[in-house]
């Protein structure tokens, strides 16, 4: 846990510095360091859902009946 909590405030640290480093602004470079992530994680919510979804696979996994069936013949 203390490895993951390390990272994430690397990231918004490193996340930080870029976007002052591009914008010259504490105000935008703040904004961007909150924002991204909660976008990103509202993303990665529904990229989860559509890459596993129990309604409908992800059309290149295979079922494993599929891939049993290809496998013995």
């Amino acid at each position: 846990m203390a490895k993951s909590a390390t990272f994430g405030v690397m990231h918004l640290g490193i996340a930080f510095g870029v976007s002052y480093a591009l914008t010259g602004s504490v105000t935008i470079a703040g904004a961007i360091t909150l924002i991204e992530p909660v976008v990103n994680t509202v993303a990665h919510y529904f990229f989860d859902r559509w890459w596993g979804g129990a309604e409908q696979p992800a059309p290149w996994r295979r079922r494993r009946g599929a891939a049993q069936v290809a496998v013995a013949t």
